[in-house]
């Protein structure tokens, strides 16, 4: 007798997008990707023309208000005004519909879906190697990898008019990010499964790129970050020690207890949440785990695209009182969901897990996930552990379009590890036409992000939204 086996909705789009590749020699996917450009000529990604039906950039992002702390939503949207690159990185949900409207070539990754030069920087794995690479996955999910290629490359442009370069400039760091990309997808092609899953960028291999003048600097900031624990580096600097028991110091608006029965009920909280999130760590881990005991918790307001979303900060002391500091991050539906299909994971903060897993070389010893009041989402890991980000704003042209390079190629690994380098790269091919049509996309995109920049700023001169500056 046969047997029905019937598909839930989510299964089934699970299923559609899973990374488990279909049985196909390299040779296959190789043709595969090549007749690909019939259906998305590589040319084609140059395109960005809004549609006349485009939605209110302010309405998506005011929708999103919903699953937000009310007290916070002005505080993000005064760090989204001060420039164009600044409401280009709180405004992911944006971009994402707009890129839903833009060729594909139909293959699919597990993608960022935030992917922005400042979502890039060093951090140390588990073995306290330094590596740069993606580090902020809150929007990961399935996806065209066209998607990430295309907001990383504009994000460039972005950048180098904030800094006051020109349009050449931008579009240069642009093509050289989409070129990097292209020719790394041709690297992790022709390399063992197991070679690019050990593939990763050191800080070592990070310096050789940068010019000799710009070493030292870059070096120092390295020894400082790797030269002790991150807890000990923060902890001077976050916490009270002048009470009977070490207290995380108030700095409003970004650290904060707010009242006292708010701070009691964080401590409360922290105690109903960490049984459940040691379930989802390996057993080795909860035993590192089980040596600290929690001491506080604040709210920390992280970012911009994250302000409004409950994040805390929390102490946490060892037997031998060595610090620990772990933070808790609110996870909301990928903004990529509504155009690429929901999630395997039910749970967005395993969601977030997962795709960190599969995207980075190594992830952060504590990650793991948890569900908190009235169902939310959250997922946790190590605060700051040894993060160097990039100081964009020192950048000259040429140090921009080297940091252009290290993130196409990081970009390109994440893609390859879980994904279909062999079609990738052969889709792209050896020409530069895919860079050529990046580099103008970026352009033509820039310009769109700074008309909807001063859409939301005419929406805050009228009331529409409040916007809180801080000093």
């Amino acid at each position: 007798m046969a047997m029905t086996v019937t598909e839930t909705p989510r299964k089934r789009a699970a299923n559609a997008r899973s990374s488990r590749l279909p049985l196909m020699t390299p040779a296959e996917r190789r043709a595969n990707g090549k007749s690909l450009r019939e259906k998305a000529p590589r040319a084609a990604h140059a395109e960005w023309r809004a549609h006349h039906t485009r939605a209110d950039p302010v309405d998506i992002l005011r929708a999103a208000d919903a699953t937000r702390q009310r007290d916070l939503v002005p505080l993000r949207y005064g760090r989204m005004i001060q420039s164009p690159f600044t409401f280009y990185r709180g405004s992911a949900a944006v971009m994402a519909a707009d890129l839903a409207q833009t060729p594909v070539s139909g293959i699919h990754v597990q993608a960022c879906g935030d992917c922005h030069l400042m979502n890039f920087g060093g951090f140390a794995t588990p073995e306290r190697r330094l590596i740069f690479d993606i580090n902020d996955l809150d929007e990961t999910l399935p996806a065209p990898w066209e998607w990430d290629v295309k907001r990383l490359a504009a994000s460039f442009v972005l950048a180098a008019r904030s800094n006051g370069f020109s349009d050449r400039t931008g579009r240069n760091a642009a093509e050289t990010c989409a070129h990097s990309y292209r020719q790394g997808m041709h690297e992790f092609a022709s390399m063992s499964v197991l070679d690019v899953w050990y593939a990763r960028l050191d800080d070592k291999q990070f310096l050789a790129m940068v010019p000799k003048q710009r070493r030292e600097f870059i070096s120092k900031r390295i020894a400082k970050a790797t030269a002790q624990s991150s807890s000990e580096l923060v902890f001077p600097k976050l916490v009270d020690t002048a009470g009977e028991q070490p207290r995380i110091h108030d700095t409003p608006p970004t650290i904060f207890h707010a009242d006292a029965s708010t701070s009691a009920g964080n401590i409360d909280l922290m105690r109903r949440f960490l049984p459940e999130y040691r379930k989802t760590l390996s057993e080795d881990r909860r035993a590192l785990l089980d040596r600290y005991r929690l001491v506080d918790a604040a709210i920390k307001v992280v970012g911009i695209g994250s302000v409004g979303t409950l994040c805390m900060v929390v102490l946490m002391l060892s037997v031998a009182d060595d610090p620990l500091f772990l933070q808790v991050k609110q996870a909301n539906a990928s903004v990529l969901e509504p155009f690429a299909g929901k999630s395997a994971y039910a749970h967005h903060g395993q969601r977030v897990v997962m795709g960190q897993r599969l995207m980075q070389p190594a992830s952060d010893l504590f990650l793991g996930w948890v569900t908190g009041p009235e169902g939310r989402h959250f997922y946790m890991r190590q605060l700051r552990d040894v993060k160097l980000s990039p100081r964009i704003e020192t950048y000259d042209a040429g140090m921009l379009s080297i940091y252009a390079k290290a993130c196409g190629w990081v970009l390109a690994r994440a893609h390859a590890k879980a994904g279909d380098p062999w079609a990738i790269s052969s889709y792209l091919g050896k020409r530069p036409e895919f860079d050529v049509a990046i580099g103008k996309f970026a352009l033509a995109y820039a310009d769109q992000a700074e008309q909807d920049h001063a859409a939301l700023l005419a929406a805050v001169r009228t009331g529409r939204v409040e916007a809180l500056r801080e000093e």
